[in-house]
């Protein structure tokens, strides 16, 4: 046998898993055709965070008078695409530079090409076979095409966007994913004319339908159109349609549904009805000796999803036998101000037949949020009405992916809402916010 664990796949699943596998004293190797990181680290979350923030820092220098700063003429100020292109690649050969050290450092070998899944738990690359003791699938996924209504359509992908050298005046992003809100603000922030398409059905699935309403009256506020009628038709003479609507635009991004990438198995893999790698609860696969995580088993398309079960997976391996706790990760948006939600939704909470209470703080009343200028948010507390466990929070703020950690921190330790008011925060901190919900739960509100 070559290798304890095999790895097909060094995204965020798969070089985690490969780390900690290094880490516990096995044998590891992993396989990949393209670029450590795979698509958060090279395409996805990383780079387009990057083009977030100098959107967001581009927009909020227009304000910038009100801090008592002159001479900046505001008039003259521009977005220059080149240099963020250049520094989001800096950042990423930094993030990968890091990774391939932590590799070597943990004993893993890099193996580069595609990999083929033999027999008795074997992989083949090229001409080499390789065996293992486990092997773990994790490729990842890849935007489903817009179709070939859509072939001679300006359209872009993520992985793609970073090669255009400038952006037209009118973009349409379509999609239903975070990363469709995102790219539309990105655009919106830098100054062109957005529309985003998308269905109502599915539009930011999983959110609490109380923030899908926040998001949908901030994009109103930034002016962009959003058409929830369906997805796009066809495209002809620089419009998109779609229903009965005639959209004007240069550049399609394509946010829409990603499908598995699976690799080639002598042995049939078995699927799931969307197509993605059916496994267990321990994320075993039909095939004895095979494991599959992250993005190919459509379960999450988040980063820090996959890179838990990528630390589950080796537990497993190494006999640690443990649930893997889907209800308490974090959804968040990068939007100017964040989106985060962790927990239980309302929905979910009236379903499961919990009577429950809401607790809601308005960042107008935090001194930090007004000293920033970043008012405009709130943090929502749901808890069990009898005995005050929290079930679950949501907040939009300037840093709300950051203060969820928190929340999470709560749900973990099954804390109530008097741990989450007896939780002293330093003042002046955004993160006050906590505790004023906690206490307003008690109905003992300090500052509302």
């Amino acid at each position: 046998m070559d290798y304890d664990v095999l790895i097909i796949g060094a995204g965020p699943a798969g070089y985690v898993a490969a780390i900690r596998a290094g880490q516990v004293g096995l044998k590891v190797a992993v396989v990949e055709r393209r670029y450590i990181g795979g698509m958060c680290l090279n395409w996805g979350c990383i780079p387009t965070k990057v083009l977030l923030e100098s959107a967001r820092r581009f927009h909020k220098l227009k304000e910038i008078a009100e801090f008592g700063i002159d001479g900046v003429v505001v008039d003259k100020l521009a977005f220059n695409w080149e240099k963020v292109k250049g520094r989001s690649k800096r950042i990423t050969r930094k993030l990968t530079a890091g990774v391939n050290f932590l590799l070597k450092k943990n004993g893993v070998e890099l193996i580069d090409g595609v990999a083929r899944i033999g027999t008795d738990r074997s992989v083949w690359v090229g001409d080499r076979r390789i065996t293992a003791g486990q092997i773990i699938i994790a490729t990842g996924s890849r935007p489903k095409p817009m179709g070939d209504a859509f072939l001679d359509a300006p359209v872009v992908e993520m992985e793609r966007l970073f090669e255009q050298e400038s952006f037209p005046e009118n973009i349409v992003v379509t999609g239903n994913h975070v990363s469709t809100v995102e790219m539309a603000q990105f655009f919106r922030l830098i100054g062109r004319r957005v529309t985003l398409v998308t269905n109502s059905n599915y539009f930011l699935d999983g959110l609490d339908a109380y923030l899908v309403e926040e998001v949908t009256r901030r994009l109103a506020s930034d002016k962009i159109e959003l058409i929830k009628e369906g997805y796009p038709e066809k495209y002809a003479e620089g419009h998109l349609v779609v229903g009965d609507k005639k959209i004007k635009c240069e550049l399609i991004v394509n946010c829409n549904s990603r499908k598995a990438v699976i690799p080639e198995s002598e042995a049939p893999l078995q699927l799931t009805d969307r197509g993605f790698i059916k496994t267990d609860d321990r994320f075993r696969t039909n095939i004895d000796g095979l494991y599959a995580i992250g993005d190919v088993t459509g379960k999450s398309f988040l980063a820090h999803m996959a890179s838990a079960q990528g630390i589950h997976v080796i537990n497993t391996i190494k006999g640690i036998d443990a649930h893997f706790d889907y209800s308490t990760y974090p959804i968040n948006i990068y939007t100017t101000p964040e989106v985060a939600q962790i927990g239980m939704t309302e929905e979910r909470i009236r379903e499961e037949g919990y009577e429950y209470k809401i607790s809601e703080f308005p960042l107008s009343a935090n001194g930090k949020a007004l000293i920033e200028n970043n008012t405009e948010g709130f943090i929502r507390l749901l808890s069990e009405k009898r005995y005050g466990e929290v079930l679950g929070v949501q907040i939009v703020a300037e840093n709300a992916t950051d203060m969820i950690a928190e929340a999470g921190a709560y749900l973990k330790g099954e804390a109530t809402v008097y741990d989450v008011a007896n939780t002293i925060h330093a003042h002046p901190t955004v993160s006050e916010i906590f505790f004023e919900a906690g206490f307003d739960a008690m109905d003992r509100a300090i500052h509302k």
